[in-house]
């Protein structure tokens, strides 16, 4: 809060106070919680395997999976985990891993296992748990990798056994009577959604309705050998033990062509008769009863979502408790919850009552509370929305009493609800659900396991880790909505559990896993025990009263940190008996009296808090907690001195700031600050007599750390008798004290100041009028309402100077440099000028502009010259020929031949002033700007000035030179670039370029290009080149100190290239005419020296592009200019401006999802964006068949960048961190991931 104001008061205080507390371990570091009461264990979700666990659980919960099946499979058919290693051994690794999982399931004291080895086991090492899959095509692939890993054991036909079934499709022949059938094999029943109004109605569409062929469709019936009448059906032949059922909720709309769910009602039933779909009926009726025992949910659409399972416990492994008591449970919660220290009215109670009123079930949620205000004359709002929340958020939050309707506008009251209050209404005695249904209850261990006969129908919500009681009419709620059912499990009702498998979690695990899980249960106990003791340890810290001194109103400690505290470390649960015998054992040395008080190290020092008493309280208790700091002492004084003790006694650190004097504080520094400490309980008048004792007032910044008027107070005389903690004042807390001579910034009457305190300082006037009197300076007081004429008199009064220097004088800002700035206008004021407070001011010959003239600067030449730097007074009405016939006159220059340009952020001449006849004031020119008088004339109106370049076309790399050395050769290339010439001749020529200044021409923008390279040849530099005709030079513009855009055809005029005002010009001299056409590209190609990252010199070949610009003609064309085979070159394109070489090969061409065609494939467009003057590297196959284009310069030039990079990055870090900009968040447009098929990788055991 306070930063480091304070940081030298308290660096004694160890860095464990940063933060109360111990550090947070490792989530890792911790053992596992242990089972909560319903005693199953859940699955950890990996990220998004949350369909696996839903599809585990169910075969967790089918025993004869299980038991029967799997766990019956032992080590000498499975192999062991321990062989998985050996190349020979046959680990049937699948398997295995699942038993093991299920034992830990079963019997592992966990909330959660984890599925990180049986994904493992599937192969799955690319993040495959990271993506969401469909659970019905889990099912299938499951069951599939189990068969293929169980090929050759005794339960090679375990999913055969447990779910295979078969449907017989059957035509019948009209006629002949003929009967075609066909058999299908299932292992589980796909059924359609949409249109259907639950599973049965599903299934009788399936297997009892029957398709006729007729009419125009007719059956071709073999026996009758012609197209006949005939009857379609299906029927079920064989059912598994285990049904399956597959809802189809994902359906494609071919309107909108996309997926979307079906989330309309379909029901299913408990229990269901599958005899009507079969083939065979004469069994008993029992042969085709079928309970449900497991629902897989998915909540969300079909581009994601989230799984979960209703299980039946069919062994009564878990502990199910009843929902009404549960219900009980939360209904008391909610009444403690609304309870505030007074009586308040149970809304839960209220709300029940007006619910059970209504006639109609269910009522709109905004006529409850209207309602609730009828009934009890005050609203929601006003009388319990402070302790519950919103009226919807409350009932929301009690899904077990209130109802809401399907689109969550109306509300109403479960059943159960209505029932119970009714026989409450009526006077009649509630008897408890467990002494109407009769059950009894096991009060031993599991106090909530029902032994009833109906205790095979408990359900639970397995949702990956956390697993919850529900009952069975829960099911009811995932019929329909984004959450319903997805997948459905019935098993036969003639399976019966054996006697001994109820309850029994252990019932047939083999033995080498119970020990397996007995040991790994002894060692969660072990870890338990430690981290439980660990997380029940304090930290205290013991300050011993030798080792501290008590001054400026707290302790502070006389020796180092490490000799004055003792840490100890207790169990929380122990007693302060303990906690005093553990002190006394620890400090054997101990004399006297031995009492334990709470310490607060606070900015003033260390201060004591109540004393700990009463031994036979816990720690935890009296609420000691983690990193306390208890001080031992006497219980009287430290050191002699009596220590007074208690939250009305701490001490208070408050800022004191005064007005500085002359003299005082740094610079621009207008307050003088110190420290002081006073006790909570001191008095305002006790504070004023030691802070002024000459008299004052005091007054208090209201606001923080912004010393403005309005934020300041002023304490008045009646306050003096209150004290520092009652008036608010805190730890940093500022207070303003004025001697009796400043108090004329503070208003009596309305007690604030009259003058922004932070503007009440400082301007230093230093005199520039006569060198005789040195360096001169005083400072004049000023706010920031101040006038600067003002200010100008007071300085020249107190440099005891001649008041009539007044009419013929200025005042002028110093820079940090020394530089004397623009001067101020004289009817400006402080705030208008921009003026910080404690800046110097010159005081400087002649008179300040008025508010109508610009005071500007102006050199003379293409660099800035501090030296030669002049300065002119000018009016803002002036134009821009008169303002530079006043400037030439000042600086002695004659002749006409001149320009004005601007100083551009670099300080070199930047943008002309090309309107001579518009005034300053209309181009924006301000007070105190910089301009440039340049040598020559602006062109007229349609005429353009072009600095011309000579371009020699080079190698881009000299063979046999050292490349650091071309790296610098190239970097003196680009330096000569940088002249910016503003005159007729270059200042600076290097001999060795690629280009060289030749110097600038005036050209109409109606002049052809021709003209242009006519002119050009004229210049002195280019006369001493031979070039015969202007189609013997070839014209580009300069574009980042390179070649750019290559100008074509002679005859098309230069306004036609668009080449704008500050446009350059490169001239290359060619060995022949050269007339390039629209379609011809010229391209730069190099070949690459066999063995070496080096290139011969480029040639120019040009290339034909008219019919196609595709990779294959130009592998054709440079294989061609090479006299090579095309299959025996690579060719590359250079981007110097990156160091990087990208080969030119085919790549996949994108496809047009609306039309289906192919775009043209072209390097003139993404990624290469071929284009004039491109270099093009060239590998012969036959001599170099290395695929790696690029050089040693390459290398050295990347790494710069890459350095560059690096330091920009560092920058811009720095920057962010000293400014704290956040940026608002913007909204995140989610794409849906790509599917990627579902896979298990079984290894091959036949």
């Amino acid at each position: 809060m306070f930063g480091d104001l304070f940081e030298e008061d308290f660096s004694f205080i160890s860095n464990n106070h940063c933060g109360k507390g111990k550090k947070p371990k490792p989530r890792d570091s911790e053992p596992p919680a242990p089972r909560d009461f319903t005693n199953l264990s859940g699955i950890k979700n990996q990220g998004g395997t949350c369909y696996l666990n839903s599809l585990l659980q169910t075969l967790l919960f089918t025993p004869e999976f299980r038991g029967n099946a799997l766990f019956s499979l032992g080590p000498e058919e499975l192999g062991t985990l321990d062989d998985s290693t050996k190349p020979d051994a046959k680990v049937r690794i699948i398997p295995l891993q699942l038993q093991r999982l299920f034992a830990q399931l079963l019997l592992l004291d966990q909330q959660a296992a984890s599925t990180t080895d049986l994904t493992e086991s599937f192969g799955w090492n690319s993040h495959e748990e990271m993506r969401q899959h469909d659970v019905q095509e889990l099912n299938r692939i499951l069951f599939s990798a189990l068969e293929t890993s169980l090929v050759g054991t005794s339960g090679h036909d375990l999913i055969n056994r447990l779910y295979h079934g078969i449907v017989v499709n059957q035509i019948v022949c009209k006629e002949c009577k003929n009967i075609s059938e066909r058999q299908e094999d299932f292992l589980d029943l796909t059924v359609a959604v949409k249109g259907v109004a639950g599973l049965e109605e599903a299934l009788w569409n399936m297997y009892v309705e029957e398709e006729y062929f007729e009419n125009e469709n007719l059956y071709q019936c073999g026996t009758c050998d012609k197209l006949v009448e005939a009857s379609k059906s299906a029927k079920l032949r064989k059912l598994p033990p285990f049904l399956t059922v597959s809802l189809l909720r994902f359906n494609f709309d071919f309107e909108k062509c996309e997926r979307y769910k079906e989330t309309s009602c379909y029901t299913f039933p408990i229990q269901i008769n599958l005899k009507p779909f079969c083939e065979q009926t004469e069994k008993d009726d029992s042969e085709y009863m079928y309970e449900l025992f497991s629902v897989i949910i998915h909540k969300g659409g079909c581009y994601g979502g989230h799984y979960h399972v209703y299980i039946r416990d069919v062994d009564e492994l878990g502990n199910w408790q009843l929902e009404e008591e549960e219900d009980r449970l939360i209904e008391d919660k909610a009444l403690r919850d609304t309870e505030n220290g007074k009586e308040i009215e149970n809304p839960l109670a209220v709300l029940k009552r007006i619910l059970a009123e209504e006639e109609s079930k269910q009522i709109p949620v905004d006529q409850l509370g209207q309602k609730l205000l009828e009934k009890n004359g005050v609203s929601w709002n006003k009388k319990y929305r402070k302790q519950c929340g919103a009226l919807r958020k409350y009932l929301q939050n009690h899904p077990q009493i209130f109802q809401f309707s399907p689109d969550e506008n109306k509300v109403g009251l479960k059943e159960k609800h209505k029932i119970l209050l009714k026989s409450d209404s009526q006077g009649q005695d509630l008897q408890s659900p467990l002494q109407k249904n009769d059950v009894q209850w096991n009060s031993e261990k599991n106090p909530t396991r029902l032994r009833d006969s109906s205790a095979g129908c408990h359900w639970f919500d397995l949702n990956d880790s956390k697993v919850q009681p529900i009952k069975e009419k829960d099911i009811e709620k995932q019929f329909q909505g984004k959450e319903s059912a997805y997948m459905l499990f019935y098993r036969k009702s003639q399976l019966k559990r054996p006697p001994e498998a109820r309850g029994n979690p252990r019932y047939q695990i083999p033995e080498h896993l119970l020990n397996e899980m007995n040991a790994a249960n002894t060692e969660l106990q072990i870890k338990r025990a430690a981290c439980d003791s660990a997380n029940n340890g304090v930290d205290l810290h013991l300050h011993l009263s030798s080792c501290y001194k008590f001054h400026n109103g707290a302790l502070h400690p006389s020796l180092t940190w490490r000799e004055s505290v003792v840490d100890l470390t207790i169990d929380r649960r122990k007693t302060l008996g303990d906690l005093r015998q553990s002190v006394f054992q620890m400090l054997e040395s101990w004399e006297g009296d031995m009492i334990l008080s709470i310490a607060k190290p606070l900015p003033a020092g260390l201060h004591l808090y109540q004393i700990l008493d009463g031994d036979e309280q816990t720690l935890d208790g009296i609420g000691l907690a983690d990193g306390a700091d208890i001080f031992v002492w006497n219980g009287k004084e430290v050191g002699g001195t009596k220590v007074m003790t208690g939250p009305d006694h701490e001490p208070v650190v408050v800022n004191v700031l005064r007005l500085a004097e002359y003299n005082e504080g740094g610079k621009g520094q207008h307050f003088t600050e110190s420290q002081h400490v006073f006790a909570c309980s001191t008095k305002l008048g006790d504070m004023r007599r030691a802070l002024a004792p000459s008299g004052g007032i005091i007054l208090k910044n209201i606001s923080g750390p912004d010393k403005e008027a309005k934020n300041w107070e002023v304490f008045l005389e009646e306050d003096m008798k209150e004290t520092v903690k009652s008036v608010g004042l805190t730890d940093g807390c500022s207070v303003l004290i004025l001697d009796s001579h400043d108090q004329s910034f503070v208003n009596a009457s309305s007690g604030n100041l009259t003058a922004f305190t932070y503007d009440i300082s400082w301007l230093q006037v230093k005199n520039f009028c006569r060198k005789d009197d040195g360096e001169k300076h005083v400072k004049i007081t000023a706010t920031i309402e101040t006038v600067i004429s003002d200010i100008k008199m007071k300085a020249i009064r107190e440099l005891q100077l001649e008041e009539e220097l007044a009419n013929d004088s200025c005042l002028r800002p110093v820079n940090q440099n020394g530089k004397l700035l623009s001067p101020v206008p004289e009817d400006y004021t402080v705030k208008e000028a921009e003026l910080k407070m404690g800046s110097l001011l010159g005081l400087c010959p002649g008179k300040a502009p008025t508010s109508t003239q610009l005071f500007l600067y102006f050199i003379v030449g293409s660099y800035q010259n501090t030296s030669s730097e002049m300065e002119i007074v000018v009016e803002e009405t002036t134009s821009v020929k008169e303002c530079l016939n006043l400037m030439l006159e000042k600086s002695g220059l004659s002749g006409d031949n001149w320009h004005l340009r601007r100083i551009d952020w670099c300080y070199e001449a930047g943008e002309a002033l090309s309107q001579e006849y518009a005034t300053l004031k209309e181009l924006n020119v301000c007070r105190g700007d910089t301009l440039v008088i340049t040598e020559g004339k602006l062109p007229p109106k349609g005429f353009l000035k072009i600095p011309v370049w000579w371009f020699k076309s080079s190698r881009l790399m000299k063979h046999g030179e050292n490349a650091q050395d071309q790296v610098n050769g190239m970097t003196c290339k680009m330096d000569a670039l940088k002249l910016s010439p503003g005159g007729d001749s270059p200042e600076y020529i290097h001999t060795g370029m690629d280009l060289c200044y030749a110097g600038s021409i005036e050209i109409a923008g109606e002049a052809s290009l021709e003209d242009l390279k006519m002119q050009a040849m004229t210049l002195p530099y280019c006369q001493e080149q031979i070039v015969p005709l202007p189609s013997f030079l070839r014209a580009w513009t300069v574009e980042s100190k390179r070649p750019g855009k290559l100008l074509r055809n002679n005859k098309q005029q230069l306004n036609d290239y668009k080449l704008g005002s500050r446009v350059e010009i490169c001239i290359e001299a060619l060995h022949k005419e050269e007339h390039l056409g629209p379609h011809e590209l010229l391209l730069r190609v190099q070949m690459g020296i066999p063995g070496e990252r080096d290139y011969y010199d480029s040639t120019d070949l040009v290339w034909d592009i008219s019919k196609e610009c595709t990779t294959w003609a130009l592998r054709q064309r440079v294989a061609s200019h090479y006299c090579l085979p095309v299959d025996k070159i690579e060719i590359a394109k250079y981007f110097p401006e990156k160091f990087e070489w990208l080969p030119i090969s085919s790549w996949t061409q994108q496809i047009s999802k609306r039309k289906r065609k192919k775009k043209q494939e072209s390097l003139r467009s993404a990624p290469y964006h071929l284009k004039d003057g491109d270099i093009i590297g060239v590998k012969n196959l036959l001599l170099d068949d290395t695929k790696d284009f690029s050089t040693v310069r390459d290398d050295v030039g990347k790494e710069k960048q890459r350095q560059l990079a690096l330091e920009k990055k560092k920058s811009r870090q720095a920057e962010r961190l000293q400014n704290h900009v956040f940026s608002e968040e913007k909204l995140i447009v989610k794409h849906h991931k790509p599917e990627v098929a579902l896979s298990i990788n079984v290894g091959v055991f036949r």
